[in-house]
């Protein structure tokens, strides 16, 4: 009989995509080998041009870093393992690996969305509160926010990974999913109190997720509202060309998610392998786009890039 008391797993299994065809693993590695790489590159070079280029010593700016070195930290969190799931059919993973693992995807989630709340609360004040912008948002302030966010965060994601190591890992190790998280690990336990543990999860998952998204939909609303009582043709769109890519770097983010958790909610079944693969778009896809819409939807980054690449072609010639 199976003690179901103990823990007796020593590794797990990624299954990655149940139903994708071995004749596939070769073309999907390099997929993912390829976004990797996109990641690293796009956002290195994002900390790279902020800490050289000082004209971008601004709030907004250092926002950016912090959601760049988040972005490559989980990147590279989740993309080697995934990668190496489907070059060399290496599908094991240690015990405490995968709780490392799940534990830095949910940090590093949970840190990108109160990055993003700053990013609003950033937007709103400039945009509504002009004046007081450069008392109440300086670089030192967005500074300990962010580095706030980051340390709090990984404090407060400990609890989450000690509580699910409370329970007892004794039957299956097949984690169907191509990393671990929460909700594949906790589903493998084979007794103790894992309904305890899964709401403790999701309630987790729900302050760092609805709390940001709330006010950065309040936040955009207001902004809104106030740029359309705005006479000024040209006032009004100088307004919003600042907002732009914070803007459709929140929606990249959160309209995926949503998506997803409002399909479920609504009892829209999707197949395990559109399912997972979901969940990577919309982990990764703005990992690997976010440093393109900062070069070509920020005025700065895009006027600076513009200007040194004159002066290459005036040097060439």
């Amino acid at each position: 009989m199976i003690n179901t008391s103990i823990t007796t797993i020593k590794d797990f299994v990624i299954l990655g995509f149940p139903g994708l065809d071995p004749a596939y693993y070769g073309p999907v590695s390099t997929l993912l080998f390829l976004t990797y790489l996109a990641i690293l590159v796009g956002n290195i070079f994002i900390l790279v041009f902020v800490g050289v280029e000082k004209h971008l010593y601004k709030p907004t700016y250092l926002i950016f870093c912090h959601l760049a070195m988040n972005d490559l930290l989980f990147g590279t969190v989740t993309l080697p393992r995934m990668i190496s799931r489907y070059w060399w059919d290496d599908k094991i993973i240690p015990f405490g690996a995968c709780f490392t693992q799940m534990y830095f995807v949910h940090s590093l989630g949970a840190i990108h969305s109160l990055l993003l709340l700053i990013m609003a609360v950033d937007r709103f004040i400039a945009v509504c509160f002009p004046l007081k912008y450069p008392v109440l948002i300086t670089n030192n302030i967005i500074s300990i926010a962010c580095w706030v966010s980051w340390i709090g965060t990984f404090l407060r994601m400990i609890g989450l990974v000690l509580h699910a190591l409370t329970l007892p890992y004794c039957n299956s190790n097949i984690i169907v999913q191509c990393y671990c998280d929460n909700p594949s690990i906790t589903n493998l336990a084979c007794g103790g109190d894992v309904t305890s543990v899964k709401t403790v999860a999701v309630g987790f998952a729900m302050f760092s997720l609805l709390l940001p998204l709330s006010f950065i939909i309040f936040s955009y609303i207001l902004i809104f509202v106030i740029v359309s009582k705005m006479q000024n043709t040209e006032g009004r769109y100088k307004t919003l060309s600042t907002c732009t890519p914070q803007l459709f770097i929140s929606c990249l983010y959160y309209l995926p998610r949503c998506f997803v958790y409002l399909a479920h909610a609504t009892g829209f079944s999707f197949s395990m392998d559109i399912r997972i693969l979901l969940i990577l778009l919309y982990s990764l896809l703005p990992c690997a786009v976010n440093p393109i819409i900062y070069c070509f939807k920020t005025k700065d980054i895009k006027d600076i890039l513009m200007k040194r690449l004159r002066n290459i072609r005036v040097g060439i010639k």
